[in-house]
């Protein structure tokens, strides 16, 4: 541990009171049913499975405006979202229009059911009124702990693109969010860059790593379990786009440390990389039309792939893979890869990202943009707006995403030193979230 852990666990310990008497000061009574709930209702309607992500996905971005703790904002909404998932949900049944009836998929056995999304979410938000008044009497201790502190640097942009497709995920409170109580620490980490609408990119960004914390393999196979999720999440929002007439689809890329072992899945042409003592080490090969497997498997199932500009699925996508993109399935698989590693304690950082910058920043290059970033900057906080900056300055015109995720102390790394992954010393910051324009 670090060596500043205890005093940090009571400083956690008062800001998770403070924050429970601030929220109860603001917020005396349950709103009633006519008054406006303090959040925007996702969407109209919700399938049973879209639940949990959706309202998950609403609280913490709610707490984290109000600047609640993290690990107490994660066990809020685990506690809330369970609570009301043992509730009888069939109160807020919606009854479908005739188009969204027409528009079921002929393969479907039955209807999809779905839900009223205003209804549960005041109903969510009487459920978290509730819990944040119990817990003002007493906290569970994993409302203030964090085991292990993370630094994490975030930078992401519009750029010259008119709207800003790329989503992202920094869950260093995995393990709370979801109420897992054994003693493996799991942080996760995602990025997804959405095309032709910013509906899919959305999607994943909610519901990829709810699925992972729901499949019963997390806890033995967590690669699996990633991969999983991401078919999931295709096969969801493949209904969703039915129903809505959405035509979207998003690559994406995530990892979940789990104690001393990293596990990615990736989807597309999102990279994530890993730098061990200023060496790159490749983690996967993205999913491009003209890999040969990909283009086999594509012109197997009767699909083609040609060059224009780039090689393109039927003269249309530049990926072979992708969440969504409905009109162009099989041929765009949902199928997930997925690779595991085990950690040393030698490893500097991961780098996950968009193709707005691998295509202008090759691999070899990254350890040096960031060793040099270090040294302007003498810590990790910025590092990764400095290399959006310089995939901007070397032409890249799409969206751009870059997430740094430190495994050892950035002053160590300048040093040269030999400190392996664990705590960051006592001072640095947890988490930096520098995310501009995500709208």
């Amino acid at each position: 541990m670090a060596s500043g852990a205890p005093q940090q666990s009571s400083q956690m310990a008062e800001e998770t009171l403070g924050f429970l008497n601030a929220f109860l000061h603001d917020f005396p009574a349950p709103p009633r049913p006519e008054s406006p709930l303090p959040w925007k209702v996702p969407g109209a309607a919700l399938s049973p499975e879209e639940v949990e992500g959706e309202l998950a996905e609403l609280a913490m971005g709610f707490l984290g405006s109000r600047n609640a703790p993290l690990p107490l904002a994660s066990c809020l909404v685990h506690e809330a979202v369970s609570q009301l998932l043992r509730t009888d949900l069939c109160e807020f049944r919606k009854l479908p229009r005739q188009e969204e009836e027409d528009n079921n998929d002929m393969e479907e056995k039955a209807p999809v059911i779905l839900l009223d999304a205003s209804s549960l979410a005041c109903s969510f938000f009487n459920q978290l009124w509730e819990v944040c008044s119990q817990w003002r009497e007493h906290v569970p201790s994993a409302a203030w702990v964090l085991q292990r502190q993370w630094l994490v640097s975030i930078h992401a942009i519009r750029n010259t693109r008119r709207k800003m497709e790329d989503r992202h995920v920094c869950l260093p409170t995995f393990n709370q969010l979801f109420g897992l109580s054994d003693p493996v620490d799991r942080a996760y980490f995602a990025v997804f860059d959405g095309h032709g609408g910013v509906d899919a990119a959305r999607y994943a960004a909610v519901h990829v790593h709810v699925n992972a914390a729901r499949r019963p393999e997390l806890l033995t196979d967590p690669a699996r379990a990633l991969s999983g999720a991401f078919r999931r999440a295709d096969e969801m929002f493949l209904w969703k786009a039915k129903r809505e007439r959405l035509q979207s689809g998003t690559t994406g890329v995530c990892a979940l440390i789990t104690g001393q072992t990293l596990h990615v899945a990736w989807l597309g042409d999102s990279q994530v990389i890993l730098v061990q003592q200023g060496q790159v080490v490749k983690l996967m090969e993205p999913h491009k039309p003209e890999r040969q497997d990909e283009k086999e498997r594509i012109e197997a199932l009767g699909g083609f792939v040609s060059h224009m500009d780039c090689w393109r699925v039927n003269g249309t996508l530049a990926v072979s893979r992708a969440i969504g993109d409905v009109f162009q399935k099989p041929y765009v698989s949902g199928e997930a890869d997925s690779a595991s590693r085990e950690l040393m304690g030698s490893e500097d950082y991961l780098l996950l990202a968009c193709d707005g910058f691998f295509d202008v920043v090759p691999h070899q290059e990254v350890a040096g943009l960031v060793r040099s970033c270090l040294v302007r900057q003498g810590s990790g906080l910025h590092v990764a707006e400095e290399l959006v900056a310089a995939a901007r300055e070397r032409g890249s015109r799409d969206n751009i995403t870059v997430m740094v995720v430190f495994l050892r102390d950035p002053r160590d790394l300048l040093e040269g030193g030999a400190q392996g992954a664990g705590d960051l010393p006592s001072g640095l910051s947890e988490l930096e979230t520098n995310t501009p324009e995500r709208s």
